[in-house]
């Protein structure tokens, strides 16, 4: 008789994104009339930059020729892409990352829950609340946890607490803790670390010995020229940091898909026997295993975000969802709503109105203003009473979708 993985039935329901979807598609079945405007997943809009189509294209035709034709290249990433990022992501910012650090996948929400293929059963995990659903359901699925409790917090995870009275930034762990999982900008706040913030960060994986997975999946989204985009910018940050990025949000990748991760040389864990273990082996094991690599004519055209052109038409499409971000954020202020977020980051963290929560919220835009967000109480206990709006749209729905926020609470 077949057994199956029972960690599953610890899961709630349902992950947060097909619930909303569930609830949008049965209003939209029964309101076939209705215009409704999704500001709740975190998808791109806009086209994707002329310069990397172009590539894409090039690298198509190139597929098209026998005498440049390419079947598997090499699992962790073409050469001319992960020596693109290295220069102009890390060397470009006084960071010393090798070529061969980099490993180029198809999407860093994958690469955020297979990383744990690499960690033993034993250590103890801690994640910010609210946080991005993945790191904790990868962890249920693993068996990392014992079951939920009645607010959505599994056992054995440490749940660091992030709200309005600490800034959303949660404070070290008041007990030892092995894997740190830190987003900054952070999804779904919106907020990020000062430099301040993550050498105390660096500082307690070290003494600890604990190894940080660092989410930066958003740093291009940065203005403020004081925040550091990588954890590595911090000194020591190589000995106990594995780094996340992807180009599905700054290049529109996000139904294309392409990402990388970092795992510098000189990180190690320890085994049962006491030997210290170079995760970056363990992890170019297990990818050189499990993946094929990410696509020829997808890296092509990720390569292409780091010419001069693909650079500047990155930086015009980024302005533009920042530009959204910015009216979210002034519109719902305008009409008395709690903000934050959406200054670094493309998400718009906003109080609930009145004793609202997050669904009952949810369930209001949709039903009163035709309107979809996300319910902070999906990303975590400390997450109810909070509500996330994305800027990934277009300019035209932003706008509309203020029109109706102020016709609702204004």
């Amino acid at each position: 008789m077949v057994q199956i993985n029972e960690n599953y039935l610890k899961l709630k329901a349902g992950y947060l994104f097909p619930e909303i979807a569930r609830r949008v598609t049965a209003f939209a079945k029964e309101h076939s009339e209705a215009k409704i405007i999704r500001l709740g997943i975190g998808d791109v809009t806009e086209p994707l930059p002329p310069a990397v189509v172009k590539a894409m294209h090039a690298a198509v035709d190139e597929l098209a020729s026998r005498e440049s034709f390419r079947g598997y290249g090499p699992e962790q990433g073409y050469a001319f892409l992960r020596e693109a990022v290295a220069q102009h992501d890390f060397a470009a910012r006084g960071v010393d990352i090798s070529p061969d650090e980099i490993f180029i996948s198809d999407g860093s929400k994958c690469d955020t829950g297979n990383i744990l293929d690499i960690f033993g059963q034993d250590n103890r995990i801690a994640v910010t609340d609210p946080v991005y659903p993945v790191y904790v359901d990868t962890n249920v699925m693993a068996g990392h946890t014992g079951p939920a409790d009645d607010s959505g917090r599994y056992g054995g995870l440490v749940y660091l607490v992030a709200n309005e009275a600490n800034g959303f930034i949660p404070d070290l762990p008041a007990e030892p803790v092995d894997l740190i999982y830190l987003c900054f900008p952070n999804n779904p706040t919106g907020t990020v670390a000062s430099r301040e913030v993550l050498q105390r960060w660096v500082q307690y994986a070290r003494e600890n010995k604990s190894v940080i997975l660092f989410d930066a999946a958003y740093e291009a989204f940065i203005s403020d020229p004081s925040i550091p985009h990588s954890i590595y910018e911090i000194e020591g940050a190589k000995e106990v940091a594995i780094e996340f990025r992807s180009f599905s949000k700054s290049i529109g990748f996000t139904g294309v898909r392409c990402a990388l991760t970092v795992i510098p040389k000189q990180l190690v864990a320890t085994a049962s026997t006491g030997e210290a273990v170079s995760l970056h082996q363990l992890w170019s094991r297990r990818h050189s295993t499990k993946f094929n690599g990410a696509s020829y004519v997808v890296q092509q055209g990720a390569a292409a975000a780091y010419t001069a052109e693909g650079r500047s038409q990155m930086q015009d499409l980024i302005r533009f969802y920042m530009t959204n971000a910015r009216l979210l954020r002034e519109g719902l202020e305008s009409v008395g709503i709690s903000v934050f977020g959406g200054v670094n980051a493309p998400y718009v963290w906003l109080k609930t109105p009145g004793k609202l929560t997050s669904w009952e919220f949810f369930d209001l835009l949709l039903n009163k203003a035709h309107l979809v967000g996300t319910p902070g109480s999906g990303f975590g206990a400390a997450g109810e009473g909070y509500f996330r709006l994305s800027a990934f749209n277009s300019r035209s729905n932003v706008e509309e979708a203020l029109v109706r926020f102020r016709q609702l609470i204004g």
